[in-house]
């Protein structure tokens, strides 16, 4: 095991849950994706880049169990670079296919590819704000969704969305004021860092 990695991804992850409680306690964590946690995001994708060019996924026998999760962590929240998030989950797929990672970050990975391609997810691991205003995703062939979850070690879609859901209402996560604004702002988003291309005119 190597252990500097391992204390470096380990930071990596430390920052961006420092600027997550840094949001959250100042009424901040559910008003957007602030310009803060998208800059953390992308400086903390490069370095986990830099990362897997030198060395391969970050997996268990090279960093650990702790910082081997980190650097899915990491992969999860590297959004607002979706070349290198891409990457991240073949890496991941490699690592998991040689043991050295669980299959159920591979699966939530993947989901986290698809939400931003705008596409229904596999797993229904990501959860959004629908027009209801509750928490839930769309997924394809929703019937065998809890056969795929177990499949990967995921437990049952209606455990976890319960759950979930309670942790953002905890959290004081709230449905969007204009939802509909959000959901145009959430589109350019995508657009302007290059999940979707331009909506026709």
């Amino acid at each position: 095991m190597d252990d500097v990695l391992a204390r470096e991804v380990l930071c990596l992850w430390q920052r961006d849950l420092d600027t997550r409680a840094r949001l959250l306690a100042a009424g901040r964590l559910y008003e957007g994706y602030s310009e803060d946690m998208q800059r953390v995001h992308r400086e903390n994708a490069g370095a986990l880049q830099a990362i897997v060019s030198a060395h391969g996924w970050p997996g268990l026998s090279l960093v650990g169990p702790e910082a081997s999760r980190a650097a899915w962590g990491l992969a999860q929240h590297a959004i607002c670079t979706p070349a290198l998030q891409r990457g991240f989950r073949e890496a991941l797929a490699a690592a998991v296919a040689a043991g050295e990672a669980p299959a159920a970050q591979l699966a939530m990975l993947t989901d986290r590819i698809r939400f931003h391609e705008g596409r229904p997810q596999v797993y229904g691991t990501v959860l959004d704000w629908g027009p209801d205003g509750q928490l839930d995703c769309q997924v394809e062939a929703p019937a065998s969704l809890d056969e795929r979850r177990a499949a990967v070690g995921l437990p049952p879609f209606a455990e976890s969305l319960a759950a979930q859901r309670r942790a953002t209402a905890a959290e004081g996560g709230r449905p969007p004021r204009d939802p509909a604004a959000r959901a145009r702002e959430a589109e350019a988003w995508a657009v302007r860092v290059g999940w979707r291309e331009n909506p026709p005119s």
